[in-house]
């Protein structure tokens, strides 16, 4: 481990790193798979356990379950941090689609994914002899309500991070210490996340989505969503972006009005208010 970066960082979080290696250290022990989605909360958990590994160790298993609902753009970071760490990676296809309750998009979605991911999770392990499973739950998640966190206490999904007190701070720190390509990654929750509640989720719906924030990243734009409504029979999309970043959004304008007319859309609008956290619900 580099003790050199560790030491000049703040006294408390050095001390949560420590913690955080002796728990992934006896887990590696007995084998542990990590579900990986990509995000940064999971690449800093695959790298502190692979480089805990090779110091102590043991067997890893990054796992990563693909369905329409993860963007390319996630799938390609996933693949690329994996590579670059060298750690084992295993993509598994997920039916999550195919449960009417997820479709569905009620405030139960998280956990009939979650429950898929794990339900893959515990099939992997099963079959390759791992003890010990993992996701990138974390301390700062406590105070936010996650139905997929009940989906992981029911399945006996570790969560590391929080079992040592790690932060999302923390986390962007020790990654940004360690020089990990993802450490200033904005969130990315799933596409699904986008639609708003009780818009029924289907893959026609999550490509129009990936296809509209295709759009604003390939414009420059870097933190947006782009949310999908429906009321009765007319269908709109509402785009989110930083409001820095309003005035490069409108720029696009002719472009996002002919992408959405060509879908079906009624309108497509800027939120004034900017991007902000749970704007889909």
């Amino acid at each position: 481990m580099q003790t050199d970066l560790t030491a000049r960082l703040p006294a408390q979080v050095a001390q949560k790193f420590e913690s955080l290696r002796a728990l992934l250290r006896a887990r590696l022990r007995d084998g542990l798979i990590v579900a990986f989605s990509g995000g940064v909360d999971s690449a800093f958990l695959i790298w502190a356990a692979e480089t805990e590994r090779r110091e102590s160790g043991g067997r890893l298993l990054a796992l990563t379950a693909v369905s329409e609902s993860m963007a390319a753009v996630e799938r390609e970071d996933a693949r690329r941090f994996a590579v670059e760490l060298g750690v084992e990676h295993l993509w598994e296809d997920s039916r999550e689609l195919s449960n009417a309750q997820y479709s569905a998009n009620d405030g139960n979605r998280c956990y009939h994914c979650k429950s898929e991911l794990f339900r893959i999770a515990h099939d992997v392990a099963g079959a390759r002899g791992y003890g010990h499973l993992a996701y990138g739950y974390n301390a700062s998640d406590r105070g936010d309500a996650r139905p997929g966190h009940r989906a992981a206490l029911e399945n006996k999904i570790l969560a590391p991070l929080a079992e040592a007190e790690l932060s999302k701070d923390d986390i962007r720190t020790l990654m940004r210490a360690h020089g990990l390509r993802l450490a200033d990654k904005p969130a990315s929750p799933c596409l699904s996340s986008r639609l708003m509640t009780g818009v029924a989720v289907t893959p026609a719906k999550l490509r129009d989505i990936e296809d509209f924030e295709r759009l604003l990243r390939e414009g420059g734009l870097k933190i947006f969503r782009v949310r999908l409504h429906e009321e009765g029979a007319q269908k709109y999309l509402r785009l989110e972006v930083a409001p820095a970043e309003i005035e490069q959004a409108f720029r696009l304008r002719e472009r996002l009005v002919a992408l959405g007319m060509s879908r079906g859309y009624r309108w497509v609008t800027l939120d004034l208010a900017g991007y902000r956290m749970g704007g889909g619900v």
